[in-house]
């Protein structure tokens, strides 16, 4: 359930856009003004509203700190703000005077991403202040940006059609048509959905149109084999153009504005619709989850700014009711049991353990054998996949419903380690959180925050016989 808990109705015009940091909401607006509020209690902020465009403000965002406000106007400028006081720290002039449609940080903030109304993509560096690499879309206005989870890529909107792909040195990597009349947002989740076959991880972006249209893509980023995209699926439900959509933290939903005046919040696993809200009376312009809390913003035309709040018994950002309700696994439904498969990317299974009326009993059953015999699955990588899910799913059963020694636990994701391995700390973590710690260019400890003198790891074979021998005593 989605529950309207707040109305702000401070802007003169029509809010633009809305974005959260850890502690603050900011708000931006046809009236010039950006508005910066607590996230607690949403009570703005003493040095708020923050002035100093001389005309509308279209986009705003918070440096990955919080510390740094971002805007962007029609008056050719992006400004940064310090969000502890309110002061102005820069203002960046876009070489060609251009409307800044769109402005982003990257994650690790080195860089801040400002897009304008003539194509023009600049790419300025956060220390110096200055611009580092400046591109332009081949064709359109650039509306949209997102940054990959390692900074290391991007992805721009233009009001022709066109995603582009792009490496942080300004070189264009991929183009695809996307939206007939115009891409208006798009947005990259930071977290991974699958692995290729060779070992990379594929993310989820999203993608919406004039064209009414919300698509879902598949997207590889790898600094020494370029980029992949691959269109996954449409999310259906609005009636007139999309303008907005965001990701929530944890990448189970999807929230999307539109012309039609509703908001809608989309479950990414099995792109089912979880609520349709239809407060706001004109145009909803923007949406955007809050990182740790369960919390959405909605802006619209009608120069409200709605924040809603889920019941913490729903998907959520920051929730972790999915582990919850794996605990009853063997109760679910067939149709569970397709939901579940299409989040595995096993879609193609679905019509096969339909046919044969696997429930999640049935699932937790399933063997070698009679994934061979009964369902005659041929393939040895399907059986292999579908039996590794399955045990993936025991297992997180069991870190739920049991407690869990805690050595046994990575100190990264807090779920039981299949594959540790020991760290230049000294501390022991799951092969695939430190991995992805190392990958986004942290070089400290997670325990300690001191430097990591080697990025070696060395696989902890006596802790992995300990895990899989208390697992055993759990299965008797």
């Amino acid at each position: 359930m989605a529950t309207l808990i707040h109305t702000l109705a401070d802007h003169s015009d029509d809010v633009n856009y809305c974005a959260f940091s850890s502690s603050c909401l900011a708000t931006c607006s046809l009236d010039k003004t950006i508005r910066v509020y607590s996230s607690t209690n949403f009570t703005e902020l003493p040095y708020s509203p923050l002035k100093g465009h001389t005309y509308a403000v279209h986009c705003c965002c918070f440096s990955p700190s919080g510390h740094v406000l971002a805007s962007c106007s029609t008056d050719g400028t992006t400004a940064l703000w310090d969000v502890r006081d309110g002061r102005r720290l820069a203002v960046l002039e876009q070489p060609s005077a251009s409307p800044v449609r769109v402005c982003r940080f990257s994650p690790e903030a080195a860089y801040l991403l400002s897009g304008a109304a003539d194509g023009s993509v600049v790419l300025w560096n956060m220390q110096s202040l200055k611009l580092y690499r400046s591109g332009n879309v081949k064709d359109g206005s650039l509306v949209a940006c997102a940054f990959s989870p390692n900074g290391n890529f991007f992805v721009t909107g233009s009001s022709s059609g066109d995603l582009t792909v792009w490496d942080d040195k300004m070189r264009c990597l991929y183009n695809e048509k996307a939206h007939d009349l115009g891409v208006t947002c798009c947005d990259i989740s930071s977290h991974p959905v699958s692995d290729s076959e060779n070992g990379f991880k594929y993310f989820q972006m999203a993608s919406c149109g004039q064209d009414n249209q919300i698509k879902l893509w598949l997207i590889l980023f790898a600094d020494f084999l370029g980029v992949e995209l691959k269109y996954k699926c449409t999310l259906n439900g609005h009636s007139a153009p999309v303008l907005a959509c965001a990701f929530s933290c944890d990448g189970q939903m999807l929230v999307s504005g539109s012309v039609d005046k509703c908001v809608i919040i989309y479950e990414t696993s099995t792109g089912n619709t979880l609520h349709t809200l239809s407060q706001h009376t004109r145009y909803v312009t923007t949406c955007a989850f809050a990182p740790h809390s369960p919390l959405l913003a909605t802006g619209s035309m009608d120069k409200t700014v709605h924040i809603w709040q889920f019941d913490l018994k729903q998907p959520c950002a920051g929730d972790t009711v999915e582990n919850e309700s794996k605990v009853a696994v063997q109760d679910w439904s067939e149709d569970d049991v397709s939901a579940w498969l299409c989040a595995q990317d096993l879609a193609d299974l679905v019509g096969l353990f339909k046919m044969n009326n696997i429930d999640g009993k049935e699932l937790l059953n399933l063997t070698k054998e009679s994934l061979v015999n009964e369902l005659k699955i041929e393939s040895l990588g399907r059986r292999s996949k579908v039996l590794q899910k399955i045990e993936e799913l025991r297992m997180t059963m069991i870190s739920v419903s049991v407690s869990v020694p805690d050595e046994f636990l990575c100190p990264i994701t807090r779920e039981l380690m299949k594959d540790p391995v020991i760290a230049a700390d000294g501390y022991s973590y799951e092969r695939e959180a430190m991995e992805n710690w190392i990958s986004n260019k942290r070089r400290s400890s997670p325990m300690t925050n001191l430097p990591l003198h080697s990025l070696m790891l060395t696989p902890n074979r006596t802790l992995k016989m300990a895990i899989s021998r208390w697992l055993d005593t759990q299965k008797k």
